[in-house]
């Protein structure tokens, strides 16, 4: 476990981490890239419990993510599984297990006020937090992949399925995509990532 960890998440915050993962039945899986989470936490029909986080995020991601499903597990552990999955029980946790490596040894310096602000009210997922997740975005390892927010408007940009949209106009918090291929209007969250196609007068 320790030398998996290592690969993944800052080494400051790996005695930490390990002190979190003590529990006989909990495990922890790392997973290739999925496209629609980063990590998820699951009770399995044994009774033992599963974090899983994807492989493919950078250390401080990947971190955030770790302790975003551990906090699921505590959260389960303290106050029975008819909680909501991100509700009051859910947040406290997830900023209590946060505290303690909220500092400079652990996170960059220029990740610290944004961390500290989205952990005041920690939202389902750090991708709704638009300035945070471009923020962690900078540590990524090089790649084709862009927000939507940051898609010129009128330019065209492809899903991880293949399918291509118009960006459009921002409403108040989303934006507008029409599919190229059935003219149909949809609406994305700001920090969905994608794969910046292009202008359509340049194709």
């Amino acid at each position: 476990m320790q030398q998996t960890l290592q690969e993944f998440i800052p080494p400051q915050a790996i005695e930490y981490v390990l002190e979190l993962l003590k529990h006989d039945n909990l495990l922890v899986k790392v997973k290739n890239e999925r496209k629609t989470r980063h990590g998820d936490y699951r009770k399995l029909p044994n009774g033992k419990h599963q974090i899983t986080v994807n492989s493919n995020l950078n250390h401080y991601r990947f971190l955030v993510t770790l302790i975003h499903e551990i906090a699921h597990f505590e959260a389960y552990k303290n106050h029975s599984r008819f909680i909501k999955p991100h509700g009051k029980e859910w947040k406290q946790t997830f900023q209590h297990l946060m505290l303690p490596i909220l500092n400079p040894t652990v996170f960059p310096l220029e990740l610290l006020p944004l961390l500290a602000k989205h952990f005041k009210n920690p939202k389902a997922s750090s991708d709704t937090d638009v300035k945070l997740a471009l923020a962690l975005k900078q540590y990524d390892q090089p790649n084709d992949k862009t927000y939507i927010f940051e898609v010129p408007l009128g330019d065209t940009f492809k899903l991880y399925n293949g399918r291509v949209f118009k960006k459009g106009k921002k409403r108040r918090t989303r934006y507008e995509g029409v599919e190229v291929a059935s003219g149909k209007l949809y609406l994305f969250n700001p920090n969905a990532e994608v794969e910046l196609v292009g202008s359509l007068q340049s194709q």
